[in-house]
């Protein structure tokens, strides 16, 4: 390829092409009078797919859609496991970012789709996938700093999406889970398929928390990271409401942000009697993180640490996508073991 054809001129060039190929159509179909209104109005609504244009706030991008964008680049795994579970593995072109394991059900797909980088990939490598629509899982989809800004994928002529929890709006509950599956259907022409999704998960959500109905709230930490200080969930993030529906409480539900550093003396005040730690790659073993927290004489008073109970969560499963319905289920387990005998 030319150094002056970049794939992101290449696609503005061919794109060009094509509107200058559509608009001489159009003006010779005029000069002609080979249509009346009614016809070329027929022949506009039978080239749009159904559902669309499809117009999309998100995070103050506003983007309108004429069609399903055919090529999709995730970073981070959760949405891309979001993709699959809708039936989209044939638009991903590209994937970054992976965490923890992937659901079973889609690790064969999932596998199937390249990966473009261990962490999130350059501007230029996302580029070089030729992608029409990039979908981000955390604002570091978009750094600026690191040339990903959305502007700049505006500039290539790339649409953007990032996930919903990381547009800043206060506390992320579930239903911006089912609203982001239900965003994503619309997008990609699939409402049903989002609206079959969503019922599902409702419906795992549902017989969890009703198994645990009624009994005492229980005290949770969340164990992401740290040594001089922990890294935790926050009252903002999706944790905190996986943990209340699960018959549990965030003790640090009043941090304000979806994560945050708390200090190990904060810890031993609020005497959590579970711990639950976050697994992902990149971040110590699961075996190395209790292994820290056991061996700390600061803690050694602390409920959950003496009685070594832990529960353990892939951190994709507490973000916005298909895996939070998941942790309901598994916190709520951990939380109350008695109301699953």
């Amino acid at each position: 390829m030319s150094p002056l054809l970049t794939p992101a001129r290449t696609r503005g060039f061919l794109r060009a092409a094509a509107a200058a190929v559509a608009l001489s159509s159009v003006l010779l179909t005029a000069a002609c009078g080979a249509s009346d209104d009614g016809d070329r109005d027929a022949k506009a609504t039978a080239a749009a797919p159904a559902g669309f244009p499809v117009t999309i706030d998100n995070c103050g991008v506003r983007t309108t859609y004429d069609a399903p964008p055919p090529r999709v680049v995730t970073i981070h795994q959760h949405p891309a496991e979001l993709m699959l579970a809708l039936g989209l593995g044939d638009r991903m072109v590209g994937t970054a970012f992976p965490d923890s394991a992937v659901l079973p059900e889609l690790k064969k797909n999932y596998e199937a789709i390249p990966e473009l980088a261990e962490r999130e990939p350059s501007f230029e490598k996302i580029l070089d996938a030729e992608p029409d629509f990039v979908y981000g899982g955390y604002g570091s989809a978009f750094a600026e700093k690191e040339g990903r800004s959305r502007k700049a994928f505006t500039d290539a002529g790339i649409d953007t999406y990032l996930n919903r929890e990381y547009c800043g709006k206060g506390q992320v509950t579930m239903k911006d889970t089912y609203d982001e599956i239900r965003t994503i259907g619309k997008i990609f022409g699939v409402p049903d398929r989002a609206d079959k999704l969503v019922t599902d998960l409702r419906s795992r959500v549902a017989k969890a928390a009703a198994e645990v109905e009624g009994e005492p709230e229980v005290p949770v930490f969340v164990y992401d990271s740290g040594d001089k200080s922990a890294f935790t969930a926050g009252g903002k993030g999706l944790g905190t409401e996986l943990i209340r529906l699960a018959g549990g409480k965030n003790v640090f539900a009043d941090l304000d942000g979806v994560f945050g550093d708390v200090s190990w003396e904060q810890v031993v005040e609020r005497r959590p009697e579970v711990i639950a730690i976050y697994d992902y790659a990149g971040a110590g073993s699961v075996q190395e993180k209790k292994k820290y927290l056991l061996s700390q004489p600061a803690l050694a008073d602390v409920p959950a640490v003496r009685n070594k109970r832990f529960v353990v969560l892939p951190l994709t499963a507490t973000l916005v996508g298909i895996r939070s319905a998941y942790a309901v289920d598994d916190l709520a387990r951990g939380l109350h073991p008695e109301s699953f005998r």
